[in-house]
């Protein structure tokens, strides 16, 4: 490569982790961070990696998912775990820090760094002919001015704004008795699977619906719905029967056991190609989680359903990354940019962290003349990639980390005793992986 350093935009989780990594290992690095001469919605101090939500890293047990994945990423020398665990505050099996301390040292850390140098202006553009090396990493407030240049070089089409999140279920705690596979309209079973309702059932749902609690708007969000993706409780207030003229329409789903046609359906759509996890189809809401949970198991066949995520809609710039991204997080079309963080199609602190630390090694890798990488598919670090670059970009939505991205299980196992096998499966293949690539 002909260019002497690598361009990260943004000084958030992701920016410093990828900046930290590909200084490591010996690189140097230009972090362009906008802050304090100007501030987003959300953010309010001049530190790096600022945490604005909750000074939660969720669960630290390693046979969760999330627990699992900033294992790897501490035995991968991420900066940004260690300063966690550093900074941490009493939160039971969770990894909470003080955010004050956690932003202080690593903005330390950055700034002290001999290859670092930080840079506070505004990059508003990409330029995709560019030499230099470029991370991406602003995050789920991108300025309009970066979203349309990145639009620029993607198609806008590709380019998300809001997410509508539908939540996610696991097949194996399912009601099969209750639920069928149909697909509307055809004969036999089909790709979707349905919870019949009868008209009581449908009426007792929506009652439950229109009187559940919701998420409030934060400051910077607008109540910007487009009319194909509306939240399912600001249908139920349009009337009563909207929902059984849209996601939960009921023609064509005949149930193959009674011989009927239910009065509402749910479909669930398969969410992977081991079929392990579903998403209810059309699901999207601003419904608080508690009552998500409580709500959603009135319907037939999920009374007892484990939640992998639950839905959202939020303010949240992300590109369809199975459409764009190589499994290094370059684009396809501009392989000098790499996306980083949120941006890159992840959901959480942590999994944007991990973004960083990928886009940071391999943009390393590329300027000091080394093949990219790619973590083992049995890793959560390569469940995300995976997720990135092999869902359907059709139906294509962020995630936090969690075991349904793992490759199915070949031998079925108890499920009290996954989380440590998932750990014992991920390690090994972690350990051989570092050991290929020393």
């Amino acid at each position: 490569m002909t260019t002497e350093h690598i361009k990260i935009i943004g000084g958030g989780l992701a920016g410093c982790e990828a900046a930290w990594q590909a200084a490591q290992l010996g690189c140097k690095v230009h972090l362009y961070e906008m802050k304090p001469h100007k501030f987003s919605p959300a953010h309010h101090s001049s530190s790096l990696a600022e945490l604005v939500c909750s000074n939660s890293l969720r669960s630290n047990a390693v046979t969760s998912a999330v627990g699992l994945l900033k294992e790897e990423m501490r035995q991968l020398g991420s900066l940004l775990i260690k300063v966690a665990d550093e900074t941490a505050v009493p939160a039971g099996q969770a990894l909470a820090v003080n955010r004050e301390e956690f932003a202080a040292k690593i903005t330390e850390v950055i700034e002290q760094h001999p290859l670092i140098e930080i840079i506070h202006e505004e990059q508003t553009e990409l330029d995709a002919s560019s030499e230099t090396l470029t991370i991406l990493a602003t995050g789920p407030l991108t300025s309009e001015a970066m979203a349309d240049s990145l639009a620029e070089i993607t198609g806008r089409e590709r380019l998300a704004f809001y997410d509508a999140i539908a939540p996610i279920i696991s097949f194996e705690s399912l009601d099969m008795d209750i639920i069928y596979s149909k697909s509307r309209w055809q004969d036999g079973p089909g790709d979707y699977l349905n919870c019949p309702m009868d008209k009581d059932q449908y009426l007792a749902f929506i009652d439950a619906l229109g009187n559940a609690d919701t998420v409030p708007l934060k400051e910077f969000e607008e109540a910007k719905y487009f009319e194909g993706c509306l939240p399912i409780e600001v249908m139920r207030a349009r009337g009563e029967d909207t929902l059984r003229y849209g996601p939960m329409k009921p023609v064509g789903l005949r149930n193959p056991r009674t011989g009927l046609d239910p009065y509402a359906a749910v479909q669930l759509r398969m969410e992977n190609r081991e079929g392990t996890l579903y998403n209810l189809v059309g699901f999207q809401t601003k419904l608080t989680y508690p009552e998500q949970k409580r709500i959603f198991r009135m319907i037939p066949g999920m009374e007892n359903v484990d939640f992998i995520r639950l839905g959202s809609i939020h303010r949240n710039t992300f590109v369809c990354a199975p459409a764009l991204l190589q499994t290094s997080l370059q684009l396809k079309d501009a392989p000098n940019i790499y996306l980083a963080g949120q941006l890159s199609g992840v959901e959480g602190y942590v999994e944007s962290t991990a973004m960083g630390l990928l886009a940071g090694l391999n943009a390393a890798r590329k300027l000091i003349g080394k093949p990219a990488i790619q973590p083992p598919p049995e890793t959560a670090l390569g469940a995300l990639i995976n997720h990135l670059t092999e869902s359907d970009p059709e139906n294509f939505q962020p995630s936090n980390v969690n075991f349904g991205l793992f490759p199915a299980w070949e031998k079925k196992v108890p499920k009290k005793l996954r989380g440590e096998k998932r750990k014992e499966i991920s390690l090994a293949a972690l350990a051989v992986w570092r050991e290929q690539l020393a």
